[in-house]
């Protein structure tokens, strides 16, 4: 029997608009109160240009967009904010300095230090993708009528049902927050024993669902509150914190590749090396990402690029011969090449991404090996 997706439109309420010229005061607490509010409960926080949700830049070597390395940036040095959230801090008189430099500042919260994972499910009207990219490694029978479906919201609730589990979108006992764009943010807490990895709904590597982004290690999420050109991102309901991620999530988000291995001998923020450095089914990889990692010598005139592509071609081959799982190589190539040019990780994972779907379409069988 054919089943047909719900078509129920997301009823958003309406909102106030608040550009950043805008003399009207937004609804809820003041930007620093909100600051003061996240920081409380463990929060680091950043502040976003007023208006929109980007991280405000500081140097000018950041506000011209040019290229350096947060570590060598005077701002954070200094202690003032710069590079998102590299800068996040929970610091009252720090954020009360930042805030009362600019009040009309936005509040961005950094999520992995804050221990969160927050589910970003977009409403953006586009073309419905082919059916292996609504849910990322779940086949959906030809027999079931995706007519209707249009936006994160029905491939969540999707995703949930063939789980048999409550929609996320739904669950009350967790911090949710209608989005400017009509979208929804869903706050969890994660277990101290569990990293994951930021992505986007559209990832080819690394993606939980269509039009579902998941805001983890390395990115930030917009703070409740928090006021924007389009709109105030407003709680839904009564709860204000989030509930410890549901063990069926958890679930997939590692099926999907966003789980992090780390090691306890480092730091939290150190992504331990998957791949090893020995003789083995992977040995023409490991020279490969050698060869990567060895760019760290020279800023310019090494072909870091190309090197980095060339590895990620053949760790696709790996992968699609079951040489290699995803989740290892994403992994693996995502440490070389941000040990080499810790600046250019927007870069390094495109070319990642890009290299492991062109190398998935050529499976690379090592002879020779057990």
């Amino acid at each position: 029997m054919t089943r047909a997706m719900r078509t129920d439109p997301q009823q958003g309420s309406a909102r106030m608009s608040c550009p950043p010229d805008s003399s009207v005061v937004p609804p809820g607490p003041s930007p620093v109160d909100t600051a003061i509010w996240c920081a409380q409960r463990g929060w680091p926080v950043h502040p976003l240009v007023p208006g929109r949700k980007i991280p405000a830049a500081n140097c000018s070597h950041c506000r011209e967009k040019q290229d350096h390395a947060p570590a060598d940036c005077p701002c954070l040095q200094a202690g003032r904010w710069c590079h998102g959230f590299h800068a996040a801090t929970t610091d009252l008189d720090r954020i009360r300095a930042w805030w009362g430099a600019q009040p009309r500042f936005g509040v961005a919260v950094s999520c992995g230090p804050a221990n969160v994972v927050v589910l970003d499910v977009d409403a953006h009207a586009s073309k419905q993708p082919q059916r292996d990219r609504l849910l990322p490694g779940i086949p959906i029978h030809p027999s079931i009528d995706l007519t209707g479906l249009g936006n994160g919201f029905h491939t969540l609730a999707l995703l949930a049902a063939y789980r048999r589990q409550q929609d996320p979108c739904h669950d009350d006992t967790t911090l949710r927050v209608e989005t400017a764009s009509g979208g929804m943010h869903i706050w969890y807490s994660l277990p101290k024993d569990l990293r994951l990895r930021s992505s986007r709904g559209a990832d080819a590597t690394t993606a939980l669902a269509w039009q579902v982004d998941v805001r983890a290690d390395k990115g930030y999420v917009v703070a409740p509150f928090t006021c924007t050109s389009k709109g105030t991102y407003m709680p839904v309901g009564a709860v204000r914190v989030p509930a410890p991620l549901p063990q069926w999530l958890a679930k997939e988000l590692i099926r999907t590749g966003h789980g992090i291995a780390s090691s306890p001998a480092t730091s939290s923020q150190t992504i331990r090396p998957l791949i090893r450095r020995t003789e083995g089914p992977v040995d023409g990889l490991r020279r490969l990402l050698e060869d990567i990692e060895a760019c760290a010598a020279a800023d310019e005139g090494t072909g870091f690029t190309g090197k980095l592509n060339k590895a990620a071609f053949t760790a696709g081959g790996l992968v699609a011969a079951g040489r290699l799982s995803r989740t290892e190589a994403v992994d693996r190539l995502t440490y070389a090449a941000e040990a080499a040019r810790p600046q250019q990780r927007v870069k390094i994972a495109r070319i990642i991404s890009d290299g492991l779907t062109a190398g998935a379409m050529r499976p690379l069988h090592l002879e020779g090996r057990s």
